[in-house]
């Protein structure tokens, strides 16, 4: 998923797909925003979370990113990751972390990242 970065059209089609297909879809397209269309999702996987006061969702997502553009750009991702402020509607990112990072210099230069994304219900 390729994401128009001056926000055109795609990223208003991509909004409007994402709300239909509930909070993941809207979580995957803000991190493919994050990560300047440059990379490619591997995968995702879900699962249930909750609390004594909180419900919501853990998200496991793999990023590769390829070529030494891209590289770049992935290490700018796991910089800005922790931080990022997220707007999901009706949705709190709770923690956002990078778990895992992996480095493939040839043939080409290759970057996958894994990260986990703690996604609460607001209200």
């Amino acid at each position: 998923m390729q994401l128009d970065p001056a926000g055109g059209k795609a990223m208003v089609e991509t909004t409007r797909k994402a709300m239909r297909h509930g909070p993941w879809m809207q979580l995957l397209s803000a991190l493919m925003t994050l990560s300047d269309g440059k990379a490619e999702l591997i995968r995702h996987a879900e699962r249930p979370w909750a609390s004594v006061t909180f419900s919501g969702s853990r998200h496991t997502i793999a990023l590769c990113f390829t070529g030494s553009e891209a590289a770049a750009v992935g290490e700018k991702f796991i910089e800005t990751l922790p931080d990022h402020e997220f707007t999901i509607p009706r949705h709190l990112v709770a923690d956002a972390a990078v778990v895992t990072v992996d480095h493939q210099l040839l043939p080409v230069p290759r970057m996958e990242i894994e990260v986990e994304v703690l996604l609460l219900e607001d209200g």
